[in-house]
């Protein structure tokens, strides 16, 4: 089953978010009427740490030389955490596809 958690955007709106009401480990920060409120600061900072972790990627697989770099990383927003990698399986979400394009001889 899930709820709706309501997570701040730093421009002063917010954004409602569908979460897990039985994620293991996870406290509600608060919870006012229907909607749980996010421990968090905004959207944007809790994104930070998994954007960090995206560009740390992308620099370690750019060093390979490939033509073309993609990293997808599965995102998971819960109320205490912010924005934390959502697990595949029992490991951390990350696809990572490199691209080498043959160079034509002529």
């Amino acid at each position: 089953m899930s709820e709706l958690m309501r997570v701040p955007l730093a421009g002063g709106g917010q954004v409602v978010v569908e979460v897990s009401e039985n994620e293991p480990g996870v406290r509600r920060a608060s919870r006012t009427g229907d909607t749980i409120d996010a421990a968090v600061d905004s959207l944007q900072h809790a994104l930070q740490p998994i954007r960090e972790a995206a560009e740390a990627a992308l620099e370690t697989f750019r060093k390979s030389g490939p033509d073309e770099v993609e990293i997808e990383l599965g995102v998971k927003l819960n109320a205490e955490a912010g924005a934390v990698i959502a697990k595949s399986s029992v490991e951390g979400h990350l696809n990572v596809k490199l691209t080498w394009r043959r160079v034509a001889e002529s």
